[in-house]
C-alpha cells in the first residue's frame, strides 16, 4: 500500500516505437539501452533542474512574441518568469520536486534568477522587435517514401518576405565545442529534412541560439544534398533500431554523457540490471 497521494503514476503501454525525433535519434546514437530504457521500457525519470529551465526559457521566449513588437523588452520577459513557471508546475505537479526543501523559498528563487539571465541574454543576441515569426512551437511530422515517420517540435521559423524560410532553435546551454556541435545541428538539419518533403522547399538558413556561457549564434545553410544524406542517416538508424527490436539486444554506450544520465543504476557499465526486455524476442 502506499499513503495517499503517494501512488506511483500508472504504467505506460509497452510498444514497439513508430516514429523517430531528434532527441530520440540523438539517444540512440548516444547509447542504444538509454534509448531502449525512454522509448520502450518507459522507465520514469525525475525532473530536472536544467531540463526544466530549459523548457521555462523556451517558454517565456514564445510567449513574449504574443505581445506588439514595442512591448518585446527584457522587463516584459522577466514579468513572464513567474507565471510561466507556475503555469509548468500546475500542468506538471511533480516539478515540485526539485525544491524538496525550499521552506524560504530561496532554491527557487535563486533557479529563477538563472533562467533570468538567460532570458536576458537573448536580447544580446536578437531583437525580438524586429521579428515576426510565422510559427512558434511548431509540431511537424511527415512519413518519406520508405514508410519511416519523422516528427519534432520547432522552436521558431522565421519567414521573410522573399519566401525564404529560416529554422531557429534555442539552446539553454553554452555552445559546444567542435566533437559535439554536429549533434545539434544533426537536429536542425532533422527539422529541415521534414520541412522540405512537407512543403517543398528547403530552409535558406539554420540556426542555434545559444543562451548559456556568454551567448553565441551558429548558423548553417543547408543545400538538398545535405537533407538527403540526412535522410540516409536515418533510414540507417531506423534499420539498426528494427534490427535491435527484434534481438533485444541494446548495448549499453559508455559515454561522456554518462554523468548526466538518471538510469545508472540499471545500466550494465555502472553495475546495473536492465528490467526484462517487455517486446518478443524474434530472432534469438
Amino acid at each position: 500500500m502506499h499513503p495517499p497521494g503517494t501512488e506511483p503514476p500508472p504504467a505506460r503501454p509497452v510498444a514497439p516505437p513508430t516514429a523517430l525525433s531528434p532527441s530520440r535519434a540523438g539517444d540512440f546514437m548516444t547509447c542504444p539501452l538509454l534509448y531502449r530504457l525512454r522509448v520502450i521500457d518507459k522507465v520514469p525519470e525525475p525532473p530536472s533542474a536544467a531540463a526544466t529551465r530549459g523548457t521555462l526559457v523556451h517558454a517565456v521566449l514564445e510567449r513574449l512574441f504574443d505581445a506588439p513588437a514595442v512591448q518585446r523588452t527584457p522587463e516584459a520577459a522577466r514579468a513572464l518568469l513567474r507565471p510561466e513557471w507556475e503555469r509548468l508546475l500546475a500542468q506538471r505537479p511533480e516539478l515540485g520536486e526539485l525544491f524538496p526543501d525550499d521552506a524560504d523559498g530561496s532554491g527557487l528563487a535563486g533557479w529563477l534568477a538563472d533562467a533570468e539571465k538567460l532570458v536576458e541574454g537573448w536580447f544580446r543576441l536578437e531583437d525580438p522587435t524586429r521579428l515576426e515569426p510565422a510559427e512558434r512551437e511548431l509540431y511537424v511530422e511527415t512519413e518519406l517514401e520508405s514508410g519511416l515517420r519523422l516528427r519534432g517540435y520547432i522552436d521558431r521559423v522565421d519567414v521573410a518576405p522573399t519566401g525564404e524560410v529560416r529554422v531557429v532553435d534555442y539552446k539553454t546551454g553554452r555552445a559546444p565545442s567542435r566533437d559535439f556541435e554536429g549533434k545539434a545541428m544533426f537536429q536542425m538539419k532533422f527539422y529541415a529534412l521534414v520541412l522540405w518533403r512537407l512543403r517543398g522547399v528547403v530552409p535558406r538558413r539554420l540556426q542555434l541560439v545559444y543562451l548559456g556561457g556568454g551567448g553565441q549564434v551558429v548558423t548553417y545553410d543547408p543545400d538538398p544534398a545535405d537533407l538527403r544524406a540526412v535522410e540516409r542517416k536515418l533510414h540507417a538508424l531506423w534499420e539498426a533500431i528494427q534490427r535491435a527490436l527484434e534481438s533485444g539486444e541494446w548495448p549499453a554506450n559508455r559515454n561522456r554523457l554518462c554523468d548526466w544520465c538518471s538510469f545508472q543504476s540499471l545500466c550494465p557499465a555502472f553495475g546495473g540490471t536492465p528490467p526484462p526486455y517487455p517486446l518478443p524476442v524474434l530472432n534469438r
